[in-house]
């Protein structure tokens, strides 16, 4: 991390100053003020090293100089400030965004645009329409997005690529440059809410609410104006800090509090033994980590509840304590990323976690520069030469005070619910997703069923002699000899949401149907989200159907796996029986979506 700007690398406090001549020698004055930093008693700090005039400083210092190490300077860093953790957590946030509206960007089109699977157009229209007909402050309450001062009735499509750009754009600017200001970072947060909220279903995961929540936290940490990553007015605010603390915190007992009140494979430690293979978008290590023996299960389970119910407390106690809570969260995420492809969740989640470490604890990711401005700016501070405060620093005491009594309010329901025998988990208690409740695999289920889809040429689906060819998902389970996919941190909502389908019916998800439709039509959309088309390049099927199979990994040297086979899967029965475009005309029409026209190769 480079953050050796001008102004970081400037040094304040009172000093007494006497010009030499353009001939001294800067490395000695350099060395002096190196060294001069880490006395106790100096009278003042080194000025800006790249001025253009040379500008020399009297300190108390030894005659005989040594250069000193960076080593040095870092030791004294001081423990219980945050001015690099900001930059730490900020870089951080930037790259999740990043990953988010990228998604969205690749998706949304297909997903919520005018011809995708769910228009958010008709979402809005009939949200629109339950509030009166117009759009009102309760219309925008009840569903909070930017698109409403567009017309997104007609221009959904460029909509949604330019909020996602937009996002992509400033979240890859506050993720390298390492700071933000509150118009930033309330942008971002405006941006994917108005995503989210009208995303429908594909936006329907806990890790949108989180990602959410922590994006307005993060405002808090941030100047008001002032896009410099150590502003010298506006030191990180421990409010914050504490409320990443406690976002963590209720991450994990929540999800913990989950398993022990859901499935009973928690309470008996056999959980772990279905996990790896039954979860929603398996990766490669899934397949090796399914295999271990059932006494490991075990251990893993224990060690699941452990982390998700004691080292949450470690976060609110002293320094060392909290750091070591913070280090075993960051562990088992990082342990949850390798194990399975859960989108940008357990990314998002270790945000939270690095609230638990100062300055002194992360200083090693910085240059020397960096450091040595933040403990001559604490040294400055502790003289009591400290520079006028703005009117933007006054009000964001204001508001980080609010911020406090905000969270510690909107905390009541959901400690009254972290509290409840009929716990919810990922809910919001408020239209804007300030402060939530999380929970992951309180149920785990023992079996895997993937809804497989297949077209047919044949003009009747019936017949013995027709022959059915099957689509191919971008991640999800199909082919029994494909590699699995590894993805994390990106996301396939199509490949997760079919995972969900195959618990359920396809009367339950009516975009599986508008899917078939699509697919009917060679329809260029709807084949981007899928890895093979088979009728590409060729006229599109006359019939869709979707089949169940129940998937389980083979065995590590079993004869199907020494021949490629990563699955092996057997036949449960129809899922969605044959349809062609004259037989979903009437549901196309009743759903108000646009019948699609056929693409001849």
């Amino acid at each position: 991390m480079q953050e050796s700007d001008a102004q970081d690398n400037t040094s304040t406090g009172t000093v007494r100053k006497r010009k030499t001549p353009r001939s001294s020698s800067p490395a000695r004055t350099t060395s002096a003020s190196k060294r001069q930093t880490g006395d106790q008693n100096r009278k003042g700090t080194a000025a800006d090293d790249h001025s253009q005039t040379a500008t020399h400083f009297d300190f108390n210092f030894d005659k005989v100089e040594q250069p000193v190490e960076p080593a040095t300077e870092c030791s004294q860093m001081e423990s219980g400030t945050f001015w690099l953790t900001r930059i730490v957590l900020l870089r951080y946030l930037g790259f999740i965004y990043l990953v988010a509206f990228l998604v969205a960007y690749n998706q949304n089109k297909q997903l919520i645009g005018p011809n995708g699977l769910l228009p958010a157009n008709l979402f809005l229209r009939d949200v629109k329409e339950r509030t009166g007909g117009k759009v009102t402050s309760q219309t925008v309450s009840y569903v909070p997005s930017v698109l409403w001062l567009f017309d997104y009735q007609h221009n959904l499509a460029a909509l949604l690529d330019r909020v996602a750009l937009m996002g992509m754009g400033l979240a890859g600017f506050v993720m390298v440059y390492g700071a933000a200001n509150w118009f930033i970072m309330l942008t971002l947060w405006s941006l994917y809410h108005s995503l989210v909220n009208v995303g429908q279903t594909w936006y329907g995961f806990g890790w949108e609410s989180q990602l959410l929540e922590t994006g307005f936290l993060a405002t808090f940490l941030c100047p008001v104006w002032s896009l410099r990553r150590l502003p010298k007015n506006t030191p990180t605010s421990y409010i914050v800090i504490l409320g990443f603390r406690w976002l963590i915190f209720r991450i994990m007992l929540g999800a913990g509090l989950i398993k022990i009140r859901g499935d009973q494979c928690w309470r008996d430690l056999t959980c772990m033994n279905y996990h790896y293979e039954t979860q929603p978008v398996p990766n490669p290590m899934s397949y090796y980590m399914h295999q271990s023996p059932e006494i490991w299960h075990k251990f893993e389970t224990l060690s699941n509840h452990f982390v998700e119910l004691i080292v949450p407390f470690l976060l609110f106690m002293p320094r060392p304590f909290c750091m070591a809570g913070g280090a075993i969260q960051i562990f088992f995420q990082v342990v949850l990323i390798i194990s399975g492809n859960l989108s940008f969740l357990n990314w998002l989640t270790i945000l939270p976690s690095l609230a638990c470490y100062d300055d002194a604890s992360l200083v090693w990711l910085f240059p020397w520069s960096t450091s040595r401005y933040v403990t001559d700016l604490l040294a400055t501070k502790r003289t009591g030469a400290v520079p006028r405060p703005h009117l933007g620093s006054y009000v964001r005491r204001l508001f980080n005070i609010s911020l406090g009594v905000l969270i510690m309010y909107l905390s009541l329901p959901v400690i009254n619910n972290l509290l409840s025998s009929r716990q919810a988990m990922n809910t919001s208690f408020d239209p804007l997703r300030l402060v939530n409740t999380y929970g992951a695999f309180g149920s785990v289920t023992k079996t895997r069923k993937e809804v497989i889809f297949q077209g047919t040429s044949s003009l009747d689906p019936n017949s013995p002699s027709a022959v059915w060819e099957e689509y191919e998902f971008k991640c999800k389970p199909g082919n029994v000899n494909r590699t699995p996919c590894l993805i994390s941190p990106y996301h396939y909502r199509l490949d997760w949401l079919m995972w969900f389908a195959g618990f359920q019916t396809y009367q339950h998800n009516p975009w599986l149907l508008h899917l078939a439709v699509k697919l009917l039509v060679n329809d260029k959309d709807a084949t981007s989200l899928i890895e093979q088309n088979p009728f590409e390049g060729r006229d599109p099927p006359k019939f869709i159907r979707a089949e169940h199979y129940r998937y389980r990994f083979t065995k590590i040297g079993s004869k199907e796996a020494k021949e490629g086979a990563w699955w092996r899967r057997k036949y449960v029965g129809n899922y969605m029986p044959p349809v062609s475009l004259e037989s979903v005309r009437p549901i196309v029409q009743q759903m108000g979506w646009k019948m699609p026209k056929i693409r001849q190769t």
